[in-house]
């Protein structure tokens, strides 16, 4: 679903507990469900759910990243945000390497800063699956923006829902990290069982809460990619 900057890690569901559980795996390279969060050992549900709410918060972030990356049929620098490039041996994103402008609506200029790297530059642009065909003078990289057609805005929107339903598990895993620690400070007998009680129902508000903010996001950007200018 996510480019080739969020393969790098995995949010992985464990098998066991909720049935609300979401598929085994979902790429999120800002939220992977590891052993640290999972073997925090925690003293209060306010730790819990501190914890829980960044976590959250930087699921947001990871999923505006991922939808600056799907066009619309307006030029935006943050269209390239996941074209990277291979500067030397080491996978760079463009922006540093060369200076993005967008000086039309449909055209996005690319100024590399070592001009020997412009084939380099171009070659990364065309693989990014963004559907766009750039050009260079030798010193200039353009980029033209075409009008999307029919069939393209549902492929877009369709990626675009892959995207929010992986972000969609990745908290959903939070919040099974969370009740999963209200129920061991329960065992540890730190909290009691209405603790627990009034604990996990703040979790499920909060997870609520940041999903309904999260499907707004992405309607949000579907309306845009489906906008005829």
């Amino acid at each position: 679903m996510f480019a080739s900057t969020y393969r790098a890690a995995t949010v992985r569901e464990r098998k066991a507990g909720d049935p609300q559980a979401a598929p085994e795996e979902t790429h999120m390279k800002n939220e992977p469900h590891d052993a640290a969060a999972a073997a925090h050992q925690f003293k209060s549900v306010k730790e819990v759910e501190t914890q829980s709410k960044s976590r959250m918060d930087k699921v947001h972030g990871d999923l505006q990243h991922a939808m600056a990356g799907i066009r619309t049929g307006r030029a935006s620098v943050s269209l390239l945000d996941n074209v990277r490039v291979d500067y030397y041996g080491t996978p760079t994103p463009i922006n540093q390497v060369a200076t993005l402008h967008v000086p039309e609506p449909a055209l996005i200029t690319v100024q590399p800063w070592d001009t020997s790297q412009i084939g380099v530059i171009e070659k990364a642009i065309r693989a990014a699956d963004l559907g766009l065909n750039p050009s260079n003078d030798g010193k200039l990289i353009r980029v033209p923006i075409p009008a999307l057609t029919e069939e393209r805005r549902k492929e877009l929107v369709k990626k675009l829902h892959g995207i929010a339903e992986d972000h969609r598990v990745a908290l959903r895993n939070i919040r099974r990290d969370a009740n999963e620690a209200a129920k061991k400070l329960l065992k540890d007998k730190l909290i009691s069982e209405d603790d627990e009680r009034r604990a996990i129902d703040d979790i499920q508000k909060l997870t609520d809460a940041n999903i309904q903010k999260l499907d707004q996001a992405a309607k949000g950007r579907e309306k845009e990619i489906l906008e005829i200018k």
